[in-house]
């Protein structure tokens, strides 16, 4: 070989002439390497590895596991039996399993119980003392009198035969059937000491096997799967105990019911079933809160389809768990939409919003309460928020002022319901909508100033998408930002005052936004809301916005639902909402309410009125006509109190009508033949000397009004 080729492998043969005579060696050149015959031990190796990883040795490998585990299994439940009918062991764990529940009557009545059983069984064993003798006794009296008996037969028995000999034959018929016994006994004794140990062998597996005495990753997978099997308190148990919580595996182990007083009675609630957990000491609630996904799986349930919460009652959980895809069916439709008589009240009434997760029906309080609602994208705030909007619509009193930052018409059948309507997602939108925020504080205080005593009807002031109005980048004529969460923000303070004072003269904020954080859902903000409702969210913390920190230690979990899936499911923290006892939020799915149908019952709800004049962001100029301004306002009335005038044009255009008082509105009319004036004892505008007015006036005598 050439001393500049190198072979490539260590134990290449030689080459050249001198080289011996074999089988050819192909030798390719580059990347390739010739092809090497494995050595027989790792050919050996990779057989054995697949006579190992293959399905039928697995599957051979579970059967004997399994039902060697039955045999164990059985024989450790066999002799747990016998050892706890011997012994006061079973007494022992039911005290302390009844210690651990906190239910010291019930381990006082188990350890009575305990002695009862104890001095039972020293009485017999002190009759055991005794009954050698008694049983000398016994079998004496027995063989004699059964002796004497069988004599007496046997004399009977000659007499009548006058056969002496007759008198042995009972006592001899005695014999033969002792001796058949024996003989009996001697025949089957064999095959039964040899089959015996098999037949207690077949006991104990049938034992182990009825109680599942094997690991669950040798069970056939029948008895592994259990979807959609009925809750029972043994499966119950054993998902608690296979949660992967030492001490509750140890406190159920150590229980002498198997954990069974752990639970309290298993009700049907709804499309699923409600049971309470009493945890034993040493395991906290939120222990088994965190593991709610692995417990559900315990249950043979989906994540969403079990719900954890906090009762009254220390050391105790409470299962809500439904019926297999239960939650994936809809709900029924909304009652606004197949009952066309249903109206509503304010103050008395509550909202028919959807169902809980009972089936209940879950109606929700409107009165004094301002609202928060949010969720991600496209999950059916819009709906839900509209649905409770359109219900109070059906109150004549009720006045509303609506600012729709999305803009996609979804609010489009509150034209003529409204008295103020803005729709669209631009900065111009944001300042009309900033502006009639602005315009419910104002009115806020005109009623905070208001002699005592005087009732004044609803305003909800609502503004959807309100993360629009937090994340304007716009400043007015003084440098003041009409977005942001500082004092300086137009809509921060004006939503901020309405919190703090506008519940007290029913002027209420209602706003639905997305995606909650600090940025575009201010913490002052979403505290100021008596209800707070989430759907779908994507993170614990965003529950905690939305919902704040007591709903979600409470078991709150809007982050749970499924996006897209659960649509139209609010958790909603309220006091507006009947909530279970000791819980802090409710889930509610709620009914759906499409455009087609909110517009008949916008339709239903305008027929109420006598006629709403709905103000728009076009409507807004700079040159203002109070004349014509004031008909617009009033609209189809025929005459309107000078007070809901000015409220009107105020939210017509706060800039030009803000700071007007009943001195500028008579001032603007005086003149005109249309001035203000008494209608059973309170001053009124009409609408037949307004159109007169304007009919009559010269075609250039409009004028702008005062700021």
């Amino acid at each position: 070989m050439p001393e500049n080729v190198v072979p490539l492998f260590k134990n290449s043969p030689p080459t050249g002439p001198d080289a011996p005579a074999g089988p050819p060696l192909t030798v390719v050149t580059g990347t390739d390497q010739p092809a090497a015959v494995p050595p027989l031990w790792v050919r050996s190796g990779r057989a054995v590895r697949r006579a190992v990883t293959h399905e039928r040795t697995r599957s051979t490998g579970r059967l004997v596991v399994r039902h060697g585990s039955y045999v164990l299994g059985g024989s450790r439940i066999v002799v747990r039996r016998a050892w706890d009918g011997r012994t006061a062991a079973r007494y022992e764990r039911m005290i302390r399993a009844a210690e651990a529940a906190g239910n010291y009557e019930v381990a006082a009545e188990w350890e009575e119980r305990g002695r009862a059983f104890r001095a039972a069984r020293h009485a017999r064993r002190m009759d055991l003392l005794t009954s050698p003798e008694k049983v000398v006794k016994g079998a004496a009296y027995g063989l004699g009198g059964t002796l004497a008996g069988l004599l007496l037969l046997g004399i009977g028995l000659a007499i009548a035969t006058e056969d002496a000999s007759d008198v042995v034959v009972p006592l001899m018929a005695l014999v033969e059937l002792c001796r058949w016994i024996v003989v009996i006994v001697s025949v089957v004794w064999g095959p039964l000491v040899a089959v015996g140990p098999w037949l207690a062998l077949a006991g104990v597996w049938a034992v182990g096997r009825h109680r599942q005495a094997a690991p669950a990753w040798v069970l056939p997978a029948q008895s592994r799967s259990g979807e959609g099997e009925p809750i029972t308190p043994s499966i119950v148990v054993k998902a608690l105990k296979d949660l992967g919580i030492s001490a509750l595996r140890k406190a159920i182990t150590e229980m002498g019911d198997a954990g069974a007083s752990m639970l309290g009675p298993i009700k049907i609630a709804g499309c699923g079933v409600e049971v309470d957990v009493t945890l034993p000491s040493g395991v906290a609630t939120n222990e088994v809160q965190s593991r709610r996904r692995k417990l559900a799986e315990n249950l043979a349930r989906h994540e969403h389809e079990v719900f954890i919460t906090i009762p009254p009652a220390a050391r105790t959980v409470r299962l809500w768990v439904a019926d297999s895809g239960a939650l994936d069916e809809p709900i029924g439709p909304s009652p606004l939409t197949t009952d066309d008589t249903l109206t509503a009240n304010y103050a008395k009434g509550k909202a028919p919003w959807g169902q809980d997760l009972r089936g209940d029906a879950a109606a929700l309080s409107l009165y004094q309460r301002h609202m928060l609602i949010t969720g991600l994208s496209n999950q059916g705030k819009t709906a839900a928020l509209r649905a409770l909007a359109l219900w109070l619509a059906l109150d004549r009193s009720v006045e509303f002022r609506v600012a729709d930052l999305k803009g996609a018409g979804d609010w489009a059948m509150f034209d003529g319901l409204a008295t103020v309507l803005i729709q669209g997602p631009t900065d111009e939108h944001v300042v009309e909508a900033t502006e009639m925020v602005e315009g419910g504080v104002r009115e806020m205080e005109r009623r905070l100033t208001a002699p005592p005593g005087t009732a004044f009807p609803p305003l909800i002031v609502l503004v959807d998408e309100a993360q629009v109005a937090f994340m304007c980048p716009v400043k007015d004529d003084d440098g003041r930002p009409y977005g942001g969460s500082k004092a300086t923000s137009r809509y921060f303070m004006a939503a901020r005052k309405i919190h703090n004072q506008g519940r007290a003269v029913n002027v209420l904020l209602w706003q639905g936004t997305q995606d909650p954080t600090d940025q575009n859902l201010p913490k002052l903000v979403r505290e100021g809301a008596h209800t707070r409702a989430s759907l779908a969210l994507g993170t614990e913390s965003q529950a905690r916005m939305a919902l704040g920190d007591k709903a979600v230690d409470g078991g709150a979990a809007p982050n749970l639902l499924r996006p897209g899936l659960d649509k139209g499911t609010v958790v909603v923290a309220s006091d507006g909402i009947a909530i279970p006892a000791g819980q802090a939020s409710i889930t509610v799915r709620t009914h759906y309410i499409d455009t087609d149908q909110a517009t008949t019952v916008a339709d239903r709800a305008k027929a109420l009125r006598d006629g709403v004049t709905t103000l728009t962001a076009a409507d807004r100029g700079e040159e203002r006509d109070p004349l014509a301004d004031v008909a617009a306002v009033i609209g189809d009335a025929p005459r309107v109190l000078t007070q809901e005038v000015l409220k009107r044009l105020t939210a017509l255009d706060a800039k030009a009508y803000g700071g007007w008082s009943f001195v500028d509105l008579k001032r603007a009319l005086d003149g005109t033949g249309a001035e203000p004036h008494k209608s059973d004892g309170r001053m009124v505008v009409s609408r037949d000397r307004i159109t007169r007015a304007l009919a009559n006036r010269p075609g250039d005598g409009s004028a702008s009004a005062s700021q």
